[in-house]
């Protein structure tokens, strides 16, 4: 396995990678709207959800892949009632490719975030 790290991503807030390569599959730990400074992006759902996109870009980025390299995603949200507005974020960051998804609601998330978007892709 091998960690990865991306300079244009906030740190890790925990004692984990922001990804791991196993194999030819690259496991990104969920993303939360951190700006790379580590500050919270100000703003509503779409927002955040626009901000955790370009953090898992640049994650991918940095295992030398992109979105259309993503085979699964999970979503947490703080509130199901969130569901549209980051659907609409959700389809434009991934265009036409269409990863298999899974959304759930939570009680909660790191540093009161109201969504957490993690995934699974392949490495080509």
């Amino acid at each position: 396995m091998r960690p990865i790290h991306a300079d244009k991503a906030p740190k890790a807030i925990g004692p984990y990678s922001q990804a791991v390569v196993a194999g030819n599959l690259v496991f990104c730990s969920g993303q939360i709207a951190l700006e790379p400074s580590g500050a919270m992006v100000d703003g509503g759902i779409k927002e955040q959800t626009v901000q955790v996109f370009k953090n898992l870009e640049e994650v991918l980025r940095a295992a030398g892949i992109g979105l259309d390299s993503v085979a699964s995603v999970s979503v947490f949200l703080r509130d199901m009632n969130d569901f549209k507005e980051m659907n609409e974020v959700y389809a434009k960051s991934f265009g036409g490719h269409k990863p298999a998804r899974a959304t759930v609601a939570v009680s909660g998330l790191p540093k009161n975030a109201l969504i957490e978007i993690s995934c699974v892709a392949l490495v080509k």
